[in-house]
């Protein structure tokens, strides 16, 4: 969610910005130092979905500017922080169209609480559903999990995009590896035991930060946990994100089980991994035929080979007579600039940007992104400080 905070106390501007980046890494949280007035000429498409007014007392004069901005921007709501709470002033806020009024000094508890209630108005309201990506190896070492991952990271610092990646690999799920070396704060099986209080917050908080719109929730450590995680935990997991971020990618591994499945059934789209040699294309083949079972539509099976090298003895067209379709995209063969991206938990794109994989993935990023022309930047950009 964006959340946009005005006060013209700098101290309690950051303070603000602080406690509401402790409630969700997801959340861009942008301060304006100073008077609703530097708000005035704001566009719709730079409007927040939240803004927060922190000040001791409000004039009627700022009550009115508060109203009109709501006017102009009926998709956002507002809470404002103030030190006067008579009931003259809370029928104010009311008219005003505020949400919610709360004390000042900002409690960090209250505060979590009425952006979680706004935020799920606003969820109610206009649901932004996130695409769901599924990548299952046709394989084991078909490089799926490196594929998934590193996506992710094209997604996130390339495209701009909000993205969670899911390690399904229940039993031996090393993905956080592959770009982080942070511990993970809780696995998905640790998640599933405390399902009940599953919020966005919650899920934020759970998954390691690779970027701070990208996020990766890891497999169980120990592989006995897998047992904690059960299908209906993956509708629910899944149908909050998808309300929370824009790409959710699940690293599903090679076994199909009752959980797997499950998450390829909601999947907007499945990617099985391949390398163009004759066990991969058999084994591609066998898990195309599942697929078929599971009555998929063809049009949500996107095949790509990894490791691909002109040279090689089966070429594309090859494989594509074998599977009598096109492959979605290849990526090609640059081992030792994945092996030390791997090596290192460091993303191919962050360790060697002008790698052929890494040009492979934000090309393939950039097409799932859709080609959206870079917004300029305007009057906002100047009076807006990342806190």
């Amino acid at each position: 969610m964006k959340i946009t905070v005005v006060s013209a106390n700098e101290k309690l501007l950051f303070e603000i910005a602080r406690v509401l980046r402790e409630r969700s890494i997801t959340d861009q949280v942008d301060v304006v130092n100073g008077s609703l007035d530097k708000l005035q000429a704001m566009e719709a498409m730079q409007a927040p979905a939240l803004l927060i007014v922190a000040q001791p007392a409000l004039s009627p004069a700022e009550f009115e500017r508060l109203e009109s901005l709501g006017i102009q921007h009926p998709g956002m709501a507002s809470i404002v922080l103030c030190q006067l709470q008579t009931p003259e002033f809370l029928l104010q806020a009311m008219r005003a169209g505020v949400r919610e009024v709360l004390p000042l000094p900002a409690d960090a508890g209250q505060l979590h609480v009425a952006v979680r209630r706004i935020e799920d108005k606003l969820n109610i309201n206009n649901r932004s559903q996130g695409k769901v990506l599924a990548f299952v190896s046709c394989k084991g070492g078909s490089g799926a999990t490196f594929l998934a991952t590193n996506l992710g990271y094209a997604l996130a610092a390339a495209e701009n995009k909000r993205v969670a990646l899911f390690d399904l690999n229940l039993q031996f799920g090393d993905a956080s590896l592959f770009v982080s070396d942070q511990k993970p704060a809780a696995s998905l099986a640790q998640l599933s035991q405390q399902i009940h209080r599953l919020d966005a917050s919650f899920l934020a908080s759970s998954m390691v930060p690779v970027t701070p719109n990208f996020g990766v929730l890891a497999a169980p450590e120990d592989p006995t946990q897998a047992n904690d995680v059960h299908p209906e935990h993956i509708d629910v997991l899944l149908k909050l994100a998808r309300q929370h971020y824009d790409f959710i990618l699940l690293d599903v591994g090679r076994s199909l089980d009752a959980i797997s499945v499950r998450a390829l059934d909601q999947a907007d789209m499945i990617f099985p991994i391949l390398q163009a040699t004759l066990p991969y294309i058999r084994d591609g083949k066998r898990l195309l035929s599942v697929f078929r079972s599971l009555d998929y539509r063809k049009d949500k099976i996107h095949l790509i080979v990894n490791r691909y090298a002109n040279s090689g003895e089966i070429r594309l067209r090859d494989c594509e007579q074998a599977y009598g379709t096109t492959m979605f995209r290849t990526i090609p063969n640059h081992y030792e600039a994945a092996a030390a991206s791997v090596n290192q938990g460091v993303p191919i794109l962050q360790l060697q940007r002008n790698s052929p994989v890494s040009k492979a993935l934000q090309d393939m990023a950039r097409e799932l992104a859709g080609d959206t022309a870079a917004e300029s930047r305007g009057w906002l950009s100047r009076i807006l400080q990342r806190a």
